[in-house]
C-alpha cells in the first residue's frame, strides 16, 4: 500500500469500482476520510494480511461512498469547512483617522 499515492490507485488496488469524474473532484476528501476511518478504528484492525486487506477495503469503500451520496461541503472533511460564516464589522470612518 505504501507505493499507492492517488485515490484512483487505492481504489484499483482494493478492487473498488468507481466513477472517475467523481473521484477527480473529491480525491483528497476521499483519501482524508479513508485515513480518518482507519485512525478511528485502528483497534479493530486484524493482525493477519487477509484481514487487514478486508479492513482497509471496507473503510475505503465507505469513504468513497460518502462522497457518492454527499459532497465535500456537507461532509466537512477538512478544517476549512468547519469555520463559521464570515462576519462583517462596521468601523466608522471617523475611527479610522483618529
Amino acid at each position: 500500500m505504501q507505493e499507492l499515492s492517488t485515490a484512483e490507485e487505492f481504489l484499483e488496488f482494493f478492487g473498488i469500482p468507481y466513477e472517475p469524474a467523481m473521484v477527480q473532484v473529491n480525491r483528497l476528501h476521499i483519501l482524508q476520510r479513508f485515513h480518518d476511518y482507519i485512525e478511528a478504528n485502528s483497534a479493530e484492525r486484524p493482525g493477519n494480511e487477509d484481514g487487514q486487506h478486508a479492513f482497509y477495503r471496507g473503510w475505503l469503500a465507505r469513504a468513497y461512498q460518502d462522497f457518492v451520496e454527499s459532497d465535500a461541503r456537507t461532509e466537512k472533511v477538512f478544517k476549512v469547512f468547519h469555520r463559521g460564516d464570515p462576519r462583517s464589522v462596521f468601523v466608522p470612518l471617523a475611527d479610522i483617522f483618529k
